[in-house]
């Protein structure tokens, strides 16, 4: 679980008051602040952390103590005696980078901060510090870096610290670490009908990511039920696999999103955020690359769950686009016969401009 550390040694004097509180509401895990006079008070669900030149001997109530480590001697003598508090390092060069790196292998808390604008330090830091046991804490200088942080290497450090404008960047940040994608209930379709419509246009997305075997993105009519469409992971005849598109479907069909978001297909772009879904309901952040909009021959499937919830999809009608049944198994939609079996997702939220909304919606 990511977590954040706010750091207060540059707040404001008339923000402090404000940015302590939403710490406290919005439950980060950590504040840091170079006098322990100004983390008095907060409650113990909030870890307390000292960080600063001139630490005073008596620092009761502080959780942990930050020593800045600046040498190899230093550092091993720290290593040696099993430190238990938390350690800076000032990321400016290759010694320093070594550093860091061993800092984060065998010390329970390393706080890192880079000079240096790009990513790579911070790539090798995570790598050196893949396995170990201590917690690795990037200081980030704003919300966007602190974005991109959390996906280095598909990892990411364990936490951020960030020293906030006000309160707004603290609730902002803690919305950003909740931002992980949560598993959906998948349904078990029944296909009712197949009806060959005739030309309109059909879109395609294509990502910036490989999708798995069992994994497409959920496309539906209507806003009640959605229709797992299969990537072109899967060999085909006369063209090469394709295994980052989705041939997903008309561009009125609403596709589903991250945070229980719809879009129209016809909506999405490139550096669009949508979601990509396995068979066993496992989702993942994906951006789109391109969404490309054809006219080719167009069937509509009619399918209803166990529930008798009505699921309608409209693809382009073509051998070689495809759904996925139970178990990830690749349906061709040319194929598909009434009692066939797909994957799809109920939604119980009726929808506006993407929204879920309680409100009355009948869909036909």
């Amino acid at each position: 679980m990511k977590f954040a550390w706010i750091d207060l040694r540059t707040v404001a004097g008339p923000q402090l008051e404000a940015v302590l509180a939403a710490a406290v509401h919005a439950r980060v895990h950590g504040v840091v602040a170079d006098r322990p006079e100004v983390l008095a008070g907060l409650p113990p669900t909030v870890t307390k952390v000292l960080l600063g030149n001139q630490i005073p001997a008596d620092h009761e109530g502080v959780d942990l103590v930050t020593t800045e480590v600046t040498d190899a001697e230093q550092l091993d003598r720290l290593i040696a005696e099993r430190h238990s508090g938390a350690v800076f390092v000032e990321v400016r060069d290759d010694r320093t980078l070594k550093l860091a790196c061993v800092a984060a292998a065998n010390l329970p808390y390393t706080i890192v901060s880079f000079v240096d604008p790009t990513k790579i330090p911070l790539e090798i830091v995570i790598a050196a510090a893949d396995g170990a046991k201590g917690q690795l804490i990037c200081v980030v200088s704003d919300l966007e870096e602190a974005g991109i942080v959390l996906d280095v290497l598909e990892h990411g450090s364990d936490g951020l610290m960030l020293a906030p404008r006000d309160a707004t960047d603290v609730f902002s940040l803690a919305r950003l670490l909740e931002a992980g994608t949560r598993d959906l209930e998948l349904s078990t379709l029944t296909v009712e009908s197949i009806e060959h419509n005739g030309l309109g246009d059909r879109v395609c997305v294509d990502t910036c990511s490989h999708f798995e075997e069992d994994e497409g993105i959920l496309v539906g009519s209507y806003s009640s039920g959605f229709i797992l469409c299969c990537s072109e992971t899967h060999p085909l005849p006369y063209m090469p696999t394709r295994p980052f598109r989705v041939n997903a479907g008309a561009l009125h069909s609403y596709v589903l999103g991250p945070d229980n978001r719809t879009n129209y297909l016809s909506e999405l772009h490139s550096g669009s955020v949508t979601l990509a879904v396995n068979a066993e309901g496992k989702t993942r952040r994906i951006v789109v690359g391109r969404a490309k909009l054809e006219s080719r021959p167009l069937l509509t499937i009619r399918a209803q769950s166990p529930e008798g919830v009505a699921v309608s999809l409209t693809l382009q009608d073509d051998w070689h686009v495809r759904v996925l049944g139970p178990g990830g198994k690749v349906r061709n939609v040319t194929e598909l016969q009434p009692g066939d079996e797909l994957l799809g997702y109920i939604a119980t939220d009726k929808r506006h401009v993407g929204y879920p909304i309680g409100e009355f919606c009948k869909e036909t």
